[in-house]
């Protein structure tokens, strides 16, 4: 028996490095998809196909060996590897895995792809051995190996990932799901330069030991802008979020943590007709997202295209992670 699971990306729309301080982040899952194949092995091997990206191996507890790819490779794996042991041991079972991993969700330019790759992991787990766990649970599965791979994370990729929709996060308050009764169209341009979240963080803890009081304003008016663009979204008032998106660019890139790149597409979007267009996640290289009327879609993601990045069109998903059996 096979059984195949699947889990969105996402992107955020508002509260980059601000949540890390102060006020809420506003995060979106969107239609590009992560799945995982699960088969049973007869020995205690944990196989993992992910020759899309080129590699494949095999772990033996802890210790990974290729089978193609370079060895380093398996440091990527190390969090599938643990949130597949400890969704077999949360379910009380021992056995051998064999894991193909496919993704639409390209890696490590702040989509959510690792989340979506663990909560994936843990329901097709889950799945295979009929073990019914709820979707906190597998949250929570997915969360072990998101710490593996970012340190400390807030827990918003492996929540939006398994629940799907519309989120909204703060720091010491916690989750709030939002539901939208339309959902706007948005263009995501890849910059194809992969980055680190945790040096971009550096980088504003930094400036804000250099700058305090200047770059708490920063930090305040990004947090009002989550909660008035979230106000606007909920309004379906584009004009006015759209305004509040290349607000919102502005200041993220006066905290550094903008690119050429990401100045690039940004205003490459804009001037074809987008009605706004930010930076998403982290910075440092990873995406930008404009937001678009459907007859100007093909234009924004020709412009993005000649500027240089890699264009894709998404619209939020409020399915979360879902499994079923493949014969």
């Amino acid at each position: 028996m096979i059984v195949e699971a699947s889990a969105p990306g996402k992107v955020i729309l508002f509260g980059e490095h601000s949540v890390v301080y102060k006020g809420s982040a506003i995060v979106l899952a969107i239609n590009k998809r992560a799945r995982v194949f699960a088969e049973k092995r007869n020995d205690d091997r944990i196989f993992m196909d992910s020759e899309d990206l080129g590699y494949s191996g095999f772990f033996i507890g802890d210790e990974y060996h290729p089978v193609k790819g370079a060895p380093w490779r398996g440091r990527s794996l190390t969090a599938v590897n643990l949130v597949s042991r400890k969704t077999m041991e949360k379910l009380g079972v021992q056995s051998g895995l064999n894991l193909k991993l496919r993704s639409e969700i390209p890696s490590a330019v702040g989509l959510g792809s690792s989340a979506a790759i663990c909560v994936a992991t843990a329901a097709a787990i889950d799945g295979l051995f009929e073990g019914k766990l709820s979707r906190e649970e597998i949250c929570a599965l997915a969360y072990e190996g998101e710490k593996v791979i970012h340190g400390r994370p807030s827990g918003v990729d492996n929540n939006v990932s398994t629940f799907g929709g519309v989120l909204k996060y703060e720091g010491g308050v916690g989750f709030e799901k939002i539901i939208l009764d339309e959902s706007p169209c948005f263009v995501i341009g890849n910059t194809k330069q992969k980055r680190s979240t945790g040096r971009m963080v550096q980088i504003v803890s930094e400036l804000r030991q250099r700058n305090q009081s200047i770059v708490d304003e920063i930090i305040e008016t990004l947090g009002s802008i989550s909660e008035t663009g979230l106000s606007y979204l909920l309004k379906h008032d584009y004009k006015h979020l759209g305004e509040l998106m290349d607000i919102c660019h502005g200041l993220l890139t006066s905290l550094g943590v903008s690119t050429p790149m990401l100045d690039k597409l940004v205003h490459a979007s804009r001037e074809s007709g987008a009605m706004g267009a930010k930076l998403t996640g982290a910075g440092g290289g990873g995406c930008m997202i404009a937001l678009v009327d459907e007859e100007r879609m093909a234009a924004v993601e020709e412009a993005i295209r000649i500027a240089g990045g890699s264009p894709m069109r998404v619209d939020v998903s409020y399915e979360g992670v879902k499994t079923r059996r493949v014969d």
